[in-house]
């Protein structure tokens, strides 16, 4: 992405969406404020219309409660061919019609319909409503049915239900059914007296979903799913917005005393957004005005700055290319970026004139390191130096200091002529003999050792100088300090994938505690012969390191038991 894009998208970024998102989240705040503050007017409102819904269904009940114990109910149904007369069917209407908004009621027997009063059902149609099961369940509790469940709102005819079971006075059997119709204007007073917004709805809902009644009088008798109807509903909240009747809603529920009601408050959505219309507008204008910005200093500022800085970085180009031309500003305005080509320019002019020193000293050091070069000492040297000394030995007869010239030759060869890594493993051993055919010259007859390699891993390749400084350890370390001769054996074995080096000798051993201190002090510590540079702790990590982790060192050792170096390389062919 080019620089005059990034500035323009940082400035878009740490202006302009600061800016859209601080609108968007206070538009959501308030949004938020507006739906919980109209939720808590209508919860209150529906908590108010649901207790004047219980005052007046309990006046109602009231009424029927004592009616059903009076003589002259409950004798007439517990007499199975009991006629009734003109003076009992005053009686009872007495006991039943004294409340303006009970319009008729019907009494039956167990299985025949005894009287009624302006009702429709007869005795077989009243076991095919809706709510027979319900009240044959509700053991003689009142069990009312809206307009909206019982179907009488579909008819034409609206009316409230009441149906209730009624029971013997005295042994508390089933003896009847009383059913009372109730004016549908019971409940229109108690909804009509509800609070709500304008273009606002107060439901009564029954579980299955059926709109039992409802403050603007639409829709009753359909049904919704609202799903607070639901069994397994999780109540967080008494609100939450859906869809209703098509338009996006706040919904407000409150279950009502009656089990099986629901009371719900529909608002419109347009109507809580409307109060918030104007922030989301003044949001959306601080936007526009920020991204305007952000394009004119794009304009009139950022274009010239990078401009310059174009220029600089074609000027770098340029050097690197080693040409040192000086930059041109069509305008000059006197700011850092003119401060910027000014510097630019004299610093190609210092680098100009640096390279022309740094040439000239070039040449002298070329001349200097040729003249070293010359006064090394090549290592042939050293050989033929050794092969001279091993002449005059043989000459004089000497053997041992023969032997020792040889020895100290062919392991300097290995240690210093090889300049590969990994060396095959019969060369490292052999590496291994020279080195302690020169030691028996200083032990003398201190100690033996024994050399076992196979013959199937004899070209295997290994890491060099790996086996002499383990067994430089035992000695200096086990033979030295022993006063019977020492026994020091290397062996090779083959083990899968890998090879195991075995040294192993017959000193005094050590503990663990010993073992911890010189692996941790191993390269501080100043002995007798620390110049040998190489000991336990560096091969196992340049074995760590070469080859991973699985491969390095073991020590086995015990007091009074000798030592034990296990050494594990993989298998490289050349």
């Amino acid at each position: 992405m080019k620089l005059r894009r990034k500035i323009l998208f940082a400035i878009i970024l740490l202006v302009f969406i600061p800016v859209i998102v601080m609108g968007t989240v206070t538009y959501v705040n308030f949004s938020g404020a507006m739906e919980k503050k109209s939720s808590n007017f209508y919860w209150i409102s529906l908590l108010e219309t649901d207790r004047k819904l219980k005052f007046a269904l309990s006046e109602i009940s009231s009424i029927t409660n004592s009616a059903i114990t009076q003589p002259a109910i409950q004798q007439s149904l517990k007499q199975p061919d009991f006629v009734l007369t003109y003076d009992r069917k005053q009686e009872i209407n007495n006991l039943l019609i004294n409340h303006p908004m009970i319009t008729s009621f019907s009494l039956y027997g167990k299985d025949r319909l005894l009287y009624q009063y302006n009702a429709p059902l007869s005795f077989t149609e009243m076991k095919a409503q809706s709510w027979y099961g319900a009240m044959t369940n509700a053991e003689g509790r009142p069990v009312w049915s809206g307009p909206g469940e019982n179907g009488s709102e579909s008819s034409g005819q609206p009316v409230l239900i009441q149906a209730r079971i009624v029971k013997d006075y005295y042994s508390l059997e089933d003896i009847g059914y009383l059913v009372v119709y109730v004016r549908p204007d019971l409940l229109d007073q108690i909804f009509w007296e509800a609070a709500t917004l304008k273009k606002g709805d107060i439901l009564l809902v029954n579980k299955q979903g059926n709109i039992v009644f409802g403050k603007s009088g639409e829709h009753i008798g359909q049904r919704t799913d609202f799903p607070f109807l639901e069994s397994h509903y999780n109540k967080e909240q008494d609100y939450y917005i859906d869809y209703y009747q098509g338009e996006k809603s706040l919904i407000t529920f409150l279950p009502s005393h009656n089990s099986d009601w629901y009371l719900a408050a529909i608002t419109p959505m347009n109507l809580i957004s409307s109060e918030s219309i104007s922030i989301r507008n003044i949001a959306l204008i601080l936007g526009i005005v920020s991204l305007l910005s952000a394009f004119l200093f794009d304009r009139y500022f950022v274009r010239r700055l990078v401009r310059s800085i174009n220029s600089a970085v074609n000027g770098m180009k340029r050097v690197k290319q080693g040409i040192f031309m000086p930059i041109t500003t069509p305008q000059r305005a006197d700011d850092e970026s003119d401060q910027l080509i000014d510097g630019f320019n004299l610093m190609s002019a210092q680098i100009n004139e640096l390279i022309e020193q740094v040439q000239t000293e070039q040449g002298r050091k070329k001349e200097a390191e040729m003249q070293a070069l010359m006064a090394q000492i090549n290592p042939h040297f050293i050989y033929n130096s050794l092969e001279s000394i091993n002449s005059m030995a043989v000459l004089q007869g000497n053997k041992d200091i023969s032997r020792m010239v040889i020895s100290l030759g062919k392991l300097l060869r290995i240690s210093i002529s090889q300049n590969q890594e990994l060396i095959p493993l019969h060369m490292e051993f052999e590496h291994v003999r020279h080195y302690l055919d020169i030691q028996k010259f200083r032990f003398e007859d201190k100690f033996s050792y024994a050399i076992e390699i196979p013959e199937m891993l004899k070209s295997y390749m290994t890491q060099k100088l790996i086996v002499q400084p383990i067994v430089e350890n035992a000695l200096y370390h086990a033979i030295e300090q022993m006063e019977a001769p020492g026994i020091i054996t290397i062996e090779a074995r083959e083990m899968g994938q890998d090879i195991i080096i075995i040294v192993k000798d017959n000193g005094p051993g050590f503990d663990q505690a010993t073992l911890f201190s010189l692996w941790d002090q191993e390269h501080s510590n100043q002995k007798k012969y620390s110049d040998s540079g190489v000991g336990l702790k560096n091969v196992h990590e340049r074995l760590n390191i070469r080859f991973g982790s699985p491969y390095g060192i073991l020590v086995c050792s015990s007091p009074g038991y000798g030592s034990t170096i296990r050494i594990r390389i993989p298998k490289i062919l050349p």
